[in-house]
């Protein structure tokens, strides 16, 4: 069930959005396909520690985060993932893994990548593996008061990842003389 925290704070933020139910799902990609929604436009949250202090990192389902580039927009010494015990302490209205971009509702700076600007919907957790919200980026980005930049990239597909492995197995096989068998 989405938290009522949540919902009153949308409901204070007066921004339209809706809110559905999906399949219970656990990570952004399998959520986003089951929802049928474009992995650029399902908004992943991943909480990270800047210099001790938790912050909100917003980017697309099938990118992933560079940790060095957020660091630096984020003007931190150090910056780390958060451990699992972490996000349930942090955020004990939320199922782990599923808590929304709103940093705000916790006291947090949220992130969001510029990637996501300009996408015409944005949908992510509401504090369920199974409810999702679905709004327009630009009322996103206002409501969390999100600092945008560049800080994350597209993860290479596990096709591509193959494809550098065959490559680079092709590199360093053993060349045998002509005429010799194999």
């Amino acid at each position: 069930m989405t938290p009522r925290s949540l919902v009153d704070f949308l409901k204070g933020a007066r921004v339209p959005y809706t809110m559905f139910r999906h399949r219970s799902a656990f990570t952004a990609q399998e959520e986003a396909q089951i929802s049928h929604v474009p992995g650029r436009s399902w908004a992943k949250v991943v909480v990270c520690f800047a210099d001790h202090q938790p912050i909100l990192a917003v980017l697309p389902a099938h990118f992933k985060i560079g940790l060095e580039e957020l660091r630096v927009l984020a003007d931190t010494g150090t910056l780390r993932l958060a451990r699992e015990e972490e996000l349930a302490e942090l955020y004990p209205d939320c199922e782990t893994g599923a808590m929304p971009p709103f940093g705000v509702l916790y006291g947090q700076p949220v992130f969001l990548d510029k990637s996501l600007v300009g996408e015409p919907e944005m949908v992510f957790n509401a504090g369920t593996h199974t409810d999702a919200i679905r709004m327009h980026w630009g009322d996103l980005a206002d409501v969390a008061r999100a600092i945008v930049g560049v800080f994350a990239h597209p993860a290479a597909t596990a096709s591509a990842q193959r494809n550098r492995l065959s490559k680079s197995a092709e590199m360093i096989r053993p060349v045998r003389p002509a005429g010799r068998p194999a």
